[in-house]
């Protein structure tokens, strides 16, 4: 007989243990959530008919006080199940929840039939009927409102039916007693009822929950098998198909919403010796490498795909302007040297961009100029960024005249020097001057030096014209004050040439001139291109007594590895620290000196257009700058004349 007992408690505790399914947990909750607010508004209906109808045959505590309590309860209650969530319910919250529910609704209804037998002592039949009825339709509204909640609604059933069920029995009455059996029964067939609704309600939300799951596991793999078909095998790139997919889209959206988005294409520089050397499997690696490097700066506003071969294909939303400058940090991020097993590989990436819909408005349109462009790129400035402009064919033709004019050029009588000053800021007198190109054909006019001496590299007529220039310069060095030196620029081609380096070196000893009145100016990107050779030509210049001055710092590679490597004499900081106003550049102009300080390396800032700036270098400890402030480029006859001039006139200024 315990153990039976014992048996029978163990199933009530399971029973009335929630279940452990997070669906049917959250299920419940939101079924009760809608139902208990409507038994909750029962009970207070009920309760205050009870008390009203034996407001005069029973004490104010039991006609007034308690029933008042009861429906200040149920109000309270029902004001919280019905109080809006910012946020859905979790399911250890509704776990909790539901749980307190189970407890008070056996409480509340026990507290309920407790006060409702109290009443059944005052009155006469119609008031003891009344009794009977609220504790009948207690028990109907519990068993009904908590459906989805067996556990409170039994709970709730047995702990007001069974005080009702012993006290009429006690009362010894037959009616009252086959009234106490008839809704006793009644209960037990709703209970049944309940328990097998109940099982149908938990079906039906693993059912749900099983097809849910079935559905996205389906979607799941339409989604991957889409994804294969989209994606680069050997990068994890998405594909050809997929970028123009993407491309076509972007049109669309973009002419109905008058947007503008860039187009790019990327392609690796000395990919194919790579290839070549260590084999198609190491040139696989590679790319996939490559592949997780762009991979990192795919983002909602940037697409990054791979269209065949070494060829990349990136569509920049948002800020299509911005879109050389994305190019130009995706080449540099492909330009790091990679380490494929035990090899290290250096390449490097030119891309080539165009926007929509300034250069096309069709894929086919877009994509053709971002590849022009991409070509311009290659020919003249490998390894940087383009972005297409009208003006590219022009150029083009404006190239094809400069070179054909440069090869028919009588250098020795169409290139002339100017001169800028580089100023000692303690006393803000010149002591160099840097040499500058210039040329002036017949038929094209002034040419700018970037524009004639990039197509002498281009055509291999750079060595002529260093020849040219360096005569030029030494010629005015000879008219120079003997305090003052000259600072010459030499090209990638002009440091690693052999030819030139000896001819820079005979030239110095014909003439006589002293080679510490000598610097040459050489930007980091002409060192890296070939370092050893540099390192060859730059000790032969400095084994003269030349100084070497590393152009543009800050700019280029600017390691300190590099730098402690390169035997130079002066670093000239790159104009752009200086141009701007942001405080991380000025610490960066702080670092740079302190570095040059470090390695006993002078230092000199260019780019000085303002008294501010001038007064910032000062503050920083710099003894030389350059700029448009200290003195433009001039002629010879001009800079002999004016140079201190000018540096007495900015003195004043900046002391202004």
């Amino acid at each position: 007989m315990i153990d039976d007992l014992v048996k029978l408690t163990r199933r009530m505790l399971r029973f009335l243990a929630l279940s452990d399914e997070p669906e049917v947990i959250l299920a419940q909750h939101r079924e009760i959530t809608r139902q208990i607010p409507l038994l909750y508004s029962l009970v207070i209906v009920n309760t205050a008919a009870v008390a009203f109808t034996h407001r005069m045959v029973a004490p104010p505590f039991l006609a007034y006080v308690m029933p008042a309590g009861l429906c200040a309860l149920s109000l309270s209650r029902m004001v919280q199940w019905l109080r809006p969530r910012k946020e859905p319910i979790g399911v250890l919250a509704a776990r909790k929840q539901l749980k307190r529910s189970i407890f008070f609704a056996g409480g509340f209804g026990l507290t309920a039939v407790l006060w409702a037998l109290s009443l059944a002592h005052y009155g006469g039949p119609y008031e003891q009927g009344h009794v009977a009825l609220y504790i009948s339709i207690t028990v109907i509204a519990c068993i009904f409102c908590l459906m989805a909640l067996p556990q409170a609604a039994l709970l709730g059933c047995l702990l007001v039916t069974g005080p009702y069920l012993a006290y009429f029995f006690y009362q010894g009455s037959t009616v009252w007693t086959a009234i106490a059996l008839n809704i006793a029964l009644v209960s037990l067939v709703m209970i049944r009822v309940l328990l097998n609704s109940y099982k149908g309600f938990v079906d039906l939300i693993r059912s749900q929950r099983d097809i849910a799951a079935k559905s996205a596991e389906a979607e799941r793999l339409g989604e991957e098998n889409a994804k294969l078909a989209m994606t680069d095998s050997l990068t994890g790139l998405p594909n050809r198909r997929f970028f123009f997919a993407r491309l076509e889209a972007a049109i669309e959206t973009a002419k109905m919403a008058n947007t503008r988005f860039a187009v790019g294409v990327l392609d690796l520089d000395r990919f194919k010796p790579v290839n070549d050397t260590y084999g198609h499997v190491i040139g696989d690696r590679l790319l996939g490498e490559v592949g997780r490097r762009l991979a990192a700066f795919a983002s909602s506003d940037i697409v990054v795909a791979r269209l065949g071969g070494d060829e990349f294909g990136v569509i920049v939303f948002g800020d299509c302007d911005a879109a050389e400058a994305v190019g130009e940090s995706l080449c540099t991020v492909i330009s790091q040297p990679y380490r494929v097993d035990e090899t290290r590989v250096a390449i490097g990436c030119s891309g080539g961009f165009a926007i929509f819909p300034d250069a096309g408005q069709s894929a086919h349109a877009l994509f053709d100029r971002s590849d022009y462009a991409l070509y311009h790129v290659k020919s003249e400035q490998r390894g940087r960024c383009a972005l297409f402009s009208v003006e590219h064919e022009t150029r083009i033709r404006s190239a094809r005249a400069v070179e054909a004019a440069l090869q028919a050029a009588d250098l020795d009588v169409e290139l002339t020097i100017h001169l800028q000053p580089i100023v000692d800021l303690s006393s803000m007198r010149t002591r160099t001057a840097e040499v500058l190109a210039r040329w002036h054909n017949p038929a094209l006019g002034n040419v700018p030096p970037d524009i004639f001496i990039a197509a002498a590299e281009r055509l291999g007529l750079i060595h002529k014209v260093t020849l040219a220039l360096f005569r030029q310069a030494l010629d005015a060095l000879a008219d120079l004050p003997e305090d003052l030196r000259i600072s010459f620029n030499l090209s990638a081609h002009d440091i690693v040439s052999s030819e030139t380096i000896a001819f820079l070196l005979g030239e110095i000893r014909r003439r006589g001139v002293s080679p510490a009145r000598l610097k040459f100016e050489l930007t980091e990107t002409a060192l890296m291109r070939d370092f050893d050779l540099a390192i060859v030509g730059i000790r032969a210049l400095r084994d003269l007594g030349c100084k070497i001055v590393l152009d543009d710092f800050g700019t280029g590679y600017s390691s300190l590895s590099y730098l402690r490597r390169l035997p130079v004499d002066k670093v000239k900081v790159d104009r752009s620290f200086i141009e701007a106003s942001d405080r991380s550049d000025k610490d960066v102009l702080a670092a740079i000196k302190g570095l040059c300080d470090h390695l006993h390396l002078h230092c000199v800032v260019e780019g000085i257009e303002s008294p501010s700036q001038l007064e910032l270098v000062r503050e920083l400890g710099y003894r030389e700058a350059q700029g448009y402030l200290l003195g433009r480029p001039m002629p010879l006859a001009k800079f002999l004349t004016e140079t201190d001039s000018l540096s007495i006139a900015v003195s004043d200024r900046a002391a202004a």
